[in-house]
Parts: C-alpha cells; sequence; structure tokens
C-alpha cells in the first residue's frame, strides 16, 4: 500500500502540509500530539463535552461556511482543503484583524468571556470559545446578533460543570457588543482555492490508505477496487471505534469529498439529500417543508455534531437509536444505492436486516435519499424522550404522520426507534389508525397495538416496560396536541354579527 498523500490546510493566514499521517488519526492527536499544540483539550474522547471544538472554514459559493466540530473523532484527512482554527488562533491568525488602538486585544468571543465571567477551572472554556467564534462569524460578522435562543442551541455541545451556563449564554450575546473583527474572507478564498487547484486529482485505482474521491463515478471505482475499506462521512461513530474501541484501520474511504453526495434538490415532488450532506443542513432542508421539526432538529446531538455527521451516515449507520431514521420512515423516505453496475431505490425500512446490518453488497454505497414532500392535510409530530434534553441519546424516539380528511385518518406512518434491534416502522399500528375516525376511542386502540407490537430491551437508558408505556404516551399526546390545535384554529375563526343572534347559536 502506498504511503497517504499529503494532508493540505490553512492555519493562521498559511498553508500547512503534513506528510505521513496515518488514515485513522484524528485530528485531535494531530494537533496535540504531532504540532504540540495543547491549547485544544480531550476531554470525554467521544464527541460529547466539547472540549476539543475547533472551526472549520470551507468555500462554498462564493463565501466560507463555518462549522464548529469535535476534533477528537473527526479524522484529520477529512479537513484536507479547508481552515481551521483552534482556541491559540484566535490571536494569531493574520486574517483576523488586529485590535484597534483602546479596544480589547483578545477576540470578542473570549473577551465576552472575560468580561461575563463565563470561565473558571478553564478545562471547557477552550470548547465554548471556538464554539462562540463559530457563532461570531456566522451571525455577528453577518450583522445578526446572537440570541439567547440561538446560543443555547449552539452551545448545546459544550458541557461546563464550574460556572454554570448563564455567564456562557451573557458572553455570547455580548459579543456583538465590541468592536467587531471579521475573518478577511476575500483573502482567506484566494488561499482555499489555491489549494484547491494544487491538490493531485484522485485516482481510485491507487491502493492509498485514505481515498477521497471528488466524484460519484470515481467513489464507486474506488468501492469496487477496495471493498475492505472502511467507509466513513463524518466520523462521529467510526470515531468512536477509534478512541474507545482502540480499534485501527489500514485504509479509509471518504465519501463527503462527492460532489453529488453533497447535493439536495428537488425533483419531482420529492427532496432528495445526498447521503454526504451534514446533518445541519439535511435537517435545515427538512424543516423548510416540514417547520414543526425545529425543537426535534435541535436535539439530535449537539451542533458540532450535526456539523460533522451525515444524514446518509446515520442511516447507513442503522444503529436502533439513530433519530433521523423513525423520522425519515414516518416521512416514508427511500434511500437509492449504487455500485459500478447500477443504482437501486428501496424504502428505507426495508434496508435492515438486523442490529447494525443491512442489504448492501460489498461494492454499494448508499447515495442519496429521498422524501416526498408534504401533501395537503398531512400531520407531523417528531418525538424525542432522553434522560437529558440537549445532547442526549433516545430512550424513545416516535415520529408520527397521519394525513386527515373530514376527521378521518386517510393514511398514517409510524416510525419507531429505540424499541427494537433496528429503527422500525409500526405497520400493525398504522393498520389500526388507517380509515378510523380521528377520536380518543381510536388512538386507545392504537395505542394498545403500539404497545404490543414491540417488545423492546431494558438497558442503563431505561427499561422495555417503560418504553412500552411511552410509547403509548407519545401516540396520546399526539392526539391531545392535535385537538388542541384545532381548538386554536377554531378560536382564531372570524365570527360575524349572523354568527352571534341566538337563533344561530341554538
Amino acid at each position: 500500500m502506498t504511503l497517504s498523500r499529503p494532508l493540505r490546510f490553512i492555519r493562521r493566514g498559511q498553508p500547512v502540509t503534513l506528510a505521513h499521517v496515518p488514515p485513522d488519526r484524528t485530528l485531535l492527536e494531530v494537533l496535540r500530539e504531532d504540532l504540540g499544540h495543547t491549547g485544544t483539550k480531550e476531554g470525554c474522547g467521544e464527541g460529547d463535552c466539547g472540549a476539543c471544538t475547533v472551526v472549520l472554514g470551507e468555500a462554498v459559493d462564493g463565501s466560507v461556511r463555518y462549522r464548529a466540530v469535535n476534533s477528537c473523532i473527526r479524522l484529520a484527512h477529512s479537513i484536507d482543503g479547508l481552515a481551521l482554527w483552534t482556541v491559540e488562533d484566535l490571536a494569531q491568525d493574520p486574517l483576523i484583524p488586529a485590535a484597534a488602538a483602546n479596544a480589547p486585544a483578545l477576540h470578542p468571543a473570549q473577551e465576552a468571556m472575560v468580561q461575563c465571567h463565563g470561565s473558571q477551572c478553564g478545562f471547557c472554556t477552550p470548547g465554548f470559545v471556538m464554539s462562540l467564534f463559530g457563532m461570531y462569524q456566522n451571525h455577528v460578522c453577518q450583522g445578526r446578533p446572537v440570541t439567547r435562543e440561538q446560543a443555547v442551541q449552539d452551545l448545546s455541545g459544550n458541557l461546563c460543570r464550574c460556572t454554570g451556563y448563564r455567564p456562557i449564554l451573557d458572553a455570547a450575546e455580548q459579543m456583538a457588543a465590541l468592536p467587531r473583527r471579521p475573518v478577511n474572507e476575500a483573502r482567506l478564498l484566494e488561499q482555499l482555492l489555491s489549494l484547491a487547484h494544487t491538490a493531485p486529482a484522485p485516482n481510485p485505482a491507487l491502493d492509498e490508505p485514505y481515498l477521497a474521491p471528488a466524484t460519484l463515478a470515481e467513489l464507486l471505482a474506488a468501492r469496487a477496487a477496495h471493498p475492505t475499506a472502511q467507509v466513513v462521512a463524518g466520523a462521529t461513530d467510526v470515531g468512536l471505534w477509534i478512541t474507545k474501541q482502540h480499534r485501527q484501520f489500514t485504509q479509509m474511504l471518504d465519501v463527503t469529498r462527492a460532489r453529488e453526495l453533497r447535493r439536495i434538490d428537488t425533483q419531482e415532488g420529492r427532496l432528495r439529500i445526498g447521503a454526504a450532506v451534514p446533518l445541519a443542513d439535511a435537517f435545515d432542508a427538512l424543516r423548510a417543508h416540514w417547520p414543526t421539526l425545529h425543537r426535534f432538529a435541535t436535539r439530535f446531538a449537539g451542533l458540532p455534531v450535526r456539523n460533522s455527521g451525515t444524514l446518509g451516515g446515520n442511516v447507513a449507520n442503522g444503529s436502533p437509536i439513530g433519530d433521523s431514521m423513525p423520522l425519515l420512515i414516518a416521512l416514508r423516505a427511500s434511500v437509492v444505492l449504487a455500485s459500478v453496475r447500477g443504482e437501486r431505490t428501496l424504502a428505507l425500512e426495508d434496508l435492515y436486516t438486523g442490529y447494525r446490518q443491512n442489504v448492501m453488497a460489498a461494492d454499494e454505497l448508499l447515495v442519496r435519499i429521498e422524501v416526498p414532500l408534504p401533501a395537503p392535510g398531512e400531520t407531523l409530530a417528531a418525538y424525542k424522550v432522553s434522560k437529558r434534553f440537549d445532547d442526549d441519546i433516545s430512550a424513545v424516539c416516535l415520529v408520527l404522520n397521519l394525513t386527515m380528511a373530514d376527521g378521518t385518518v386517510q393514511r398514517a406512518s409510524l416510525g419507531a426507534g429505540g424499541v427494537a434491534a433496528t429503527p422500525a416502522r409500526a405497520r400493525q399500528t398504522e393498520a389500526a389508525l388507517t380509515g378510523q375516525p380521528w377520536t380518543v376511542e381510536t388512538v386507545e386502540r392504537a395505542a394498545a397495538a403500539l404497545q404490543g407490537e414491540f417488545q423492546p430491551i431494558s438497558d442503563m437508558r431505561a427499561s422495555g416496560e417503560y418504553r412500552r408505556a411511552v410509547l403509548a404516551g407519545l401516540l396520546r399526546r399526539f392526539w391531545l396536541e392535535s385537538q388542541a390545535t384545532q381548538q386554536a384554529a377554531l378560536l382564531s375563526m372570524p365570527i360575524s354579527l349572523e354568527q352571534l343572534r341566538p337563533e344561530a347559536l341554538a
């Protein structure tokens, strides 16, 4: 096997080139052990605490997209061609303007933490600062101050045990009040484009340790030539195999560089999401059509995980507690599998054959998820029950998608997670609802069917009995919420004087 290509990225306004980086080496290991830059901390080693947070910059449609990510589980080679900032770079990056005279010397993300007393022991502070830096570039520098709600959502992947979160949330809001110091994007774009233009063309025939083809055709050719290579996208799960299970991989196949897998479009009444689209972008696309998903989407892990992890990776992984699959099953989504032999499409729930097992052949890859756009009368509700509100694994996930007409359930699609060996469709419950009047009696019959449809296990997150009770309770909650929505709609209807006459009210 040949050596990996040199890893190249932009840091502190200059291109950095690192040779002989193993394919399974994490970005945090490169920063701390290879480069000796220890400002970025190692905490949980699984993308949960956020102490290792760094920010990546990518050229997208003539501007730079900034994403806070967990460096502890992010593969080093995955940042090839990107810009990187760590907490040590904010005061040393020539692309960030120096502070004006009589202004704070620290970057606004750091100065706000100082002014609001947001740091105590300091171990988690670098991660918070970098999440704040991402917010600063994506919001403050775009003329949009950070709201309290936005700060809570974007900091959900960073944990603190010392000061608590109030002063850190204050710091997020305080950044906009400090002198503006945005990254010089024009210069950064020049550097990123120069890096891209000088990159060697990928050759799928080469037996390299880290393969990252730029097109779908090259990706499928590489998959056919290297069927034993470990497929990786955002590494939010594969990274844990490395940090927690100490598994070693001699060859990686990165799907995130293939342009076709990074697209989102709408064709023939279907939303098509490429398998390499980050979860944050995929949920934004879904929320545009189903606004009620906002709360559910923000509870999927923390923002750094959603920035790295991909929708296709979550689906292909097949974990029974992967929250995107119950949602997609309820939306009647299908997946497109591809190889050099061609493509095939199947319902998402038919992808799985057992615990983390699927029907994909050794030379196949999941390349796209397709979701039918909402139809008139369709009502969607997604529920996640976990011990912790933010950044936690589901004990139960239930998504209900009902099409109603004249008080009758015309069609029902239910997806459930955390209650079986695979994400599952609740077909018996769907049958108990379809064609029935939307009444409490129908709901009770369907709740009984839902409890009997699954036999969940007991584990550290919840007992099997509790999970079955929660399933029924969430269906009842959906019915109660639908009644409240109907009442609110009636109360908001305009009423004429004719309707208030005694004979009209009789």
